[in-house]
């Protein structure tokens, strides 16, 4: 799934319109399994000047970047950082590690050339989906129009709970982005 639709998700199942900290740390709950991805990218492609096809295409793929997804996409990682905050019963950590493994969770299934180890450090294994939420010949297509439907459903549920006006133009936001990467792609390949 695109990141915007893994906020916007985040957000509609831990956000609490009573508590902005919890909302906030819910968001960043769904952007924290992606976070590495645009790190490195970013860098990559703005500072290092290497191409977006070497990096999607090489660098995504390698050992070495495949080794750092696999630290925050760990099912095992986020699930004992989720034991720890029920524990200490802080709910904006409940919040941040309950939306990273629903971030997690619609992942598992949706991806197969870019699967993540999602069990390390107990396995290196990964699970290449018959299904692909970007790739065309996999159900891509039908699934980005799925995707697109419940973000904005969804939007429109956080946009009448929640009456904080950044959170609410920050849901717009989100769900505007969710668009941008059909664009965003066909500028760059």
């Amino acid at each position: 799934m695109n990141t915007p639709a893994h906020l916007i998700m985040g957000a509609a199942a831990f956000g609490k319109p009573e508590s902005r900290a919890v909302t906030w740390s819910a968001l960043a709950g769904g952007l924290a399994p992606d976070i590495s991805l645009y790190a490195m990218g970013g860098v990559s492609i703005f500072l290092l000047r290497i191409s977006p096809r070497r990096v999607f295409d090489e660098l995504y793929y390698s050992d070495a970047w495949q080794q750092v997804f696999a630290v925050d996409n760990s099912f095992i990682l986020w699930g004992l950082a989720l034991a720890i905050a029920i524990w200490r019963n802080a709910p904006w950590a409940v919040a941040l590690c309950g939306a990273a493994i629903l971030h997690l969770a619609f992942d598992f299934p949706l991806h197969n050339s870019d699967a993540r180890m999602h069990f390390w450090p107990l396995s290196t294994w990964k699970y290449a989906s018959p299904v692909s939420y970007w790739e065309g010949a996999r159900g891509g297509d039908i699934i980005g129009m799925a995707e697109v439907a419940v973000v904005a459903a969804l939007t429109v549920l956080l946009l009448i709970r929640f009456k904080d006006w950044l959170l609410r133009a920050t849901f717009a936001m989100l769900a505007l982005l969710q668009l941008a990467p059909y664009f965003f792609w066909r500028l760059v390949f």
